[in-house]
């Protein structure tokens, strides 16, 4: 059995300590009133912050009009004072959405950290119940490395829970159609007032994430019954539960994409959404999961894995790589081409504010991977496989920040203190749990019927 060691504890509970003062200081320096908010846009202004009002195309119109009713103030100064009026209103509204934004920056730090964790987890229940209903021969030496990762699944998911009802309770501008004022002014969002409201929306939330966990519960408990078991029963129950999971799981995944994540942007929709979510979480647990299990390699576990089943995670790396950018680009071109306002100003967005994020996200979720991976011979080079999982993970939190932080923050981005503190916590707990899991039981699912097969897994 694995034993967690000294410096896994140090090194989690290190990360949590650090990136909880990060967090800690994201939400103690946003700003809490407009006057803050104008005095945070002043000090970065200089340095070509997006936000600057040369780049507002409204704010240039408007100081164009105020130039022009002065100008003409001598012949109609009623006219002048209403205009002047009509600026005046523009300018407060501008700085109380600006403020929005900045106030919501360490709110979408700690929720896109929050969320891109819990969904590791839950990528790899998927492929883990995919092997369980496929009786796939070659995985079951890697189960409990997979019910390891899972492990973080109820942890993450009450984490992710807790943020939106804090959302729901109004302590943040993260969700628009949260906000009364902005659903009475909003034609588009009172029409989605049927789904898009606070109850139907947790209760949803409740629903999902009940159904994840229960699977996870029985089946892990089957698994572990099946090591003492003197016939197969246990096995056959996982599967027809994983079966009947995969059905339910398709059908949440989207919906969760939906709620949890496409819906920060209400206006926007796209009906390959939870297929692409799906890509980029199922392709992070995998990596994961080859991650995990190389470093037990090193320390002398899992001495039955063998290159075989590391070119077969390294293979489902690279092939869900691809899968994830078909999708982004079939996403993308689509909307694109279209050019429908309505669409395509989400991709004008992320392109114009987020140049670095979307192209970057790119490189590290496509390009580096297809080359590194495409060699056959590459994916049975360990090192190889730990430092192309490293740019795939962090080119797909790269993806769920393009996803999350041009609807919630808008053009007040930064890669700082709030945002790699969140990531620094979250990975913390994460690995103090996984590992923590692992540790419970045997590294062997001796009883499974499959483990034979898997242990001599060649071709």
């Amino acid at each position: 059995m694995y034993t967690v060691t000294k410096n896994i504890k140090i090194f989690s509970f290190t990360l949590m300590a650090i990136g909880f003062i990060g967090l800690f200081y994201g939400f103690y320096t946003a700003p809490h009133s407009i006057e803050e908010s104008n005095a945070i846009v002043a000090s970065y202004g200089d340095h070509g912050h997006s936000s600057d009002h040369g780049s507002d195309p409204d704010h240039q119109n408007n100081s164009n009009h105020k130039k022009e009713t002065h100008s003409s103030s001598h012949d109609n100064s009623v006219d002048h004072k209403e205009n002047s009026h009509e600026y005046e209103e523009h300018e407060v509204s501008h700085e109380e959405h600006v403020y929005h934004q900045l106030s919501n920056r360490p709110w979408s730090a700690l929720y896109v950290a929050a969320l891109f964790f819990f969904l590791i987890s839950l990528g790899t229940l998927a492929f883990y119940a995919i092997q369980r209903a496929s009786q796939a021969g070659w995985s079951p030496i890697l189960f409990r490395v997979m019910e390891g990762i899972t492990g973080y699944l109820l942890p993450g998911s009450i984490i992710v829970f807790v943020i939106l009802v804090l959302c729901t309770m109004h302590l943040n501008h993260v969700f628009v159609w949260m906000d009364p004022e902005v659903v009475a002014h909003d034609k588009i969002i009172q029409a989605k007032s049927g789904y898009l409201n606070s109850k139907f929306f947790l209760g949803r939330a409740i629903f999902y994430i009940l159904g994840w966990n229960l699977y996870r519960f029985f089946s892990r408990k089957l698994s572990l019954a099946q090591d003492k078991a003197k016939d197969i029963s246990n096995h056959k129950k996982n599967f027809q539960l994983s079966a009947g999971f995969l059905a339910f799981f398709i059908v949440t995944e989207s919906m969760m994409s939906w709620d949890w994540i496409m819906s920060v942007d209400p206006h926007w929709f796209s009906t390959l959404f939870g297929w692409y979510v799906f890509a980029s979480m199922f392709v992070s647990g995998i990596t994961t999961i080859a991650l995990v299990t190389i470093y037990l390699k090193s320390k002398g576990y899992l001495e039955k894995v063998n290159n075989n089943h590391m070119h077969d995670l390294a293979k489902f790396m690279f092939g869900v790589s691809v899968f994830w950018a078909y999708l982004w680009f079939s996403q993308f071109m689509l909307i694109w081409y279209a050019n429908i306002p309505e669409e395509v100003t989400y991709f004008v967005t992320r392109i114009e504010d987020y140049p670095v994020p979307f192209w970057g996200m790119l490189v590290t979720n496509l390009i580096f991977p297809f080359f590194v991976l495409m060699n056959s011979d590459y994916k049975r080079i360990n090192w190889l496989i730990v430092m192309t999982g490293l740019v795939i993970l962090f080119g797909h939190y790269l993806d769920f920040y393009n996803m999350i932080m041009p609807a919630t923050v808008g053009d007040q981005w930064y890669i700082g203190i709030p945002e790699i503190g969140g990531i620094m916590f979250f990975a913390g707990l994460f690995i103090y749990i996984v590992f923590s899991t692992i540790s419970k039981v045997s590294l062997e699912p001796s009883g499974d019927p499959l483990f034979k097969e898997s242990e001599k897994f060649v071709y």
